[in-house]
């Protein structure tokens, strides 16, 4: 007859620790491991699986360096053109300023190879910065919480997942980000980011952050290895929650700024610009451009991006109008999201430079 026994007999058993052993338990690494009430059991013949972290181990901690978040608008698939318009300029630069960090993509790109002296990140999305914050200051304690939370969601039933989700959700907005509870608010930032429908963030026009579960078997909520790599190359960071126009003492004729804002809609139906509560209409899109000028008179090379409204009206001039002093590329990029699947697919979007 099969016997069974506790996680932390195993644990002991194999020398690893307790937490190590759940994680295996929810991954489905253990054969025969199975849940009863709140703890995991394993057969007392199981074999220890191979710690696949440690054949990935070295290459990983030399290469992954990437956004820790998924992200609406997310720079992912263009940072290759990015990194070509920036070193095009044929200028070495000594100071890196993205007033609008979002996901981060180009930034931890360029982190990877270490290549400035100082480098500035702001974003007016409170959650999103305390996150990097903690991530930055408190990586352990926020890297113990979301294996907790992967533990314990991952080996749970349909119902018992969206009973999880909601109630995290339900947290995540009852909380105010203040010294005690920053760690709490990032893990549930982070876990919702990675279990929500399309890695969304939305809020109502209450502040309340609404999207509903997305429908991921396996989703990876604690990406141990790139969240330490991240908070390495966020030591010597500023980053600040504000308005991009914080950032005009910091720039200089040293700096190169990339700026990523929400996306003005290509059409009357995808106006999705619900970061925060804040709307970044067209007027918003004019006092950026003041703002990109008037940093440019300084000296600072500056790299924008944005949607093409030629995608849906070959007649709308509006960004060739407002940086016509600039050079204005259009590149194809995919758009993942629209509510009609038939009107996803290849784009063009704009990079403009000075």
């Amino acid at each position: 007859m099969l016997s069974f026994v506790s996680a932390k007999e195993i644990a002991e058993k194999w020398n690893i620790s307790q937490r190590r052993v759940a994680i295996l338990c929810a991954e489905g690494r253990i054969e025969g491991a199975m849940m009863v009430g709140n703890m995991w059991i394993i057969p007392s013949t199981a074999s220890k699986p191979d710690d696949k972290r440690l054949s990935k181990t070295a290459e990983q901690e030399k290469n992954t360096l990437k956004p820790f978040v998924k992200w609406v608008g997310g720079k992912g698939q263009l940072v290759d053109v990015l990194l070509d318009t920036m070193q095009a300029t044929g200028r070495t630069y000594t100071k890196y300023c993205e007033p609008m960090i979002g996901g981060g993509a180009l930034l931890f790109s360029l982190l990877a190879k270490n290549q400035f002296k100082e480098v500035y990140i702001s974003d007016t999305n409170e959650e999103l910065i305390n996150s990097f914050l903690v991530i930055r200051d408190n990586v352990d304690m926020l890297i113990e919480k979301l294996q907790e939370m992967q533990t314990t969601f991952l080996p749970m039933n349909d119902n018992g997942r969206k009973y999880y989700y909601y109630q995290a959700r339900d947290k995540f907005n009852s909380l105010k980000i203040t010294h005690e509870t920053a760690l709490e608010k990032a893990s549930l930032f982070i876990f919702l980011n990675k279990t929500c429908f399309n890695g969304l963030y939305r809020v109502n026009k209450s502040g309340q952050f609404n999207v509903p579960m997305g429908a991921y078997k396996n989703p990876t909520i604690c990406d141990e290895i790139n969240l330490r790599n991240v908070s390495k190359a966020l030591q010597n960071v500023t980053i600040v929650c504000g308005d991009y126009t914080l950032c005009q003492n910091f720039v200089d004729n040293d700096t190169f700024v990339y700026i990523d804002p929400p996306y003005r809609p290509i059409s009357e139906t995808s106006s999705f610009t619900a970061y925060n509560t804040d709307c970044f209409d067209d007027k918003e899109q004019i006092r950026l451009a003041e703002f990109i000028e008037k940093i440019s008179q300084k000296g600072a090379n500056i790299l924008l991006s944005n949607s093409d409204p030629k995608n849906n009206n070959p007649d709308d001039n509006f960004f060739d109008d407002l940086y016509k002093g600039y050079n204005i590329e259009r590149v194809s990029a995919v758009r993942a999201i629209n509510s009609n699947s038939q009107k996803r697919g290849k784009i063009k979007e704009l990079i403009i430079y000075n």
